[in-house]
């Protein structure tokens, strides 16, 4: 168990889900303040923007006073914090940039994909387009796991609780994972984790 001061400041199933997960498979305890995303609130009362200029989550205030933000990075940062976790592997590794090259597709491709699809004011063309963009973009992700359990290396890393939070949100906006078998498969498999199971409860979403 990883003994630092950390808060989390989080909105529940959002993507700083994968923060919570990934820092109870590195065995790393959180503080954590829930965010209201629209009125930029932490659950005291304060000013979100106050923590985090962006108004996202997550953002990861250190016991020093910094305040790391963007999931990706906030993941890595835990991961390196227990090495022996296998979260993430070295750094300076061609695996390491390989995870860093897949945290680059899921942010870029997957979950700015979905964003457009949480918004009521998004109109029924823009939706189909972006679930036509999701299908093609999955697809790259299905031919992986249709060959490997796990999405960079041989075990579970912070890509895969990322892969995982970003799926999770596919119910909720009408897309249609059954084509996707070998995604449907690993989704199951991460929900399995103890430590998923774990960040799952916390948030409320089992």
């Amino acid at each position: 168990m990883v003994h630092i001061y950390m808060k989390l400041f989080y909105a529940p199933g959002a993507c700083s889900l994968a923060t919570r997960i990934v820092a109870a498979e590195a065995g790393i305890m959180l503080e954590s303040e829930s965010v209201d995303l629209r009125e930029k609130r932490t659950a005291s009362g304060k000013d979100y923007r106050q923590v985090n200029a962006k108004g996202f989550v997550p953002a990861l205030q250190l016991d020093d006073g910094e305040v790391l933000t963007e999931g990706p990075v906030v993941m890595q940062y835990l991961a390196d914090l227990n090495l022996e976790s296998g979260l993430a592997p070295p750094n300076g590794t061609m695996l390491r940039y390989r995870l860093q090259e897949m945290l680059g597709f899921l942010n870029s491709e997957i979950h700015k994909t979905y964003s457009p699809l949480f918004y009521p004011t998004t109109s029924e063309e823009v939706r189909a387009e972006r679930k036509n963009t999701l299908q093609n973009r999955y697809a790259i992700i299905e031919a992986r796991l249709a060959q490997h359990p796990w999405l960079v290396t041989e075990q579970f890393t912070v890509a895969d609780a990322y892969l995982f939070t970003l799926t999770n949100w596919a119910p909720h906006v009408g897309f249609d994972l059954s084509a996707l078998t070998a995604l449907q498969a690993f989704q199951q498999r991460v929900a399995a984790r103890p430590a998923v199971l774990s960040a799952l409860r916390a948030e409320g979403l089992v």
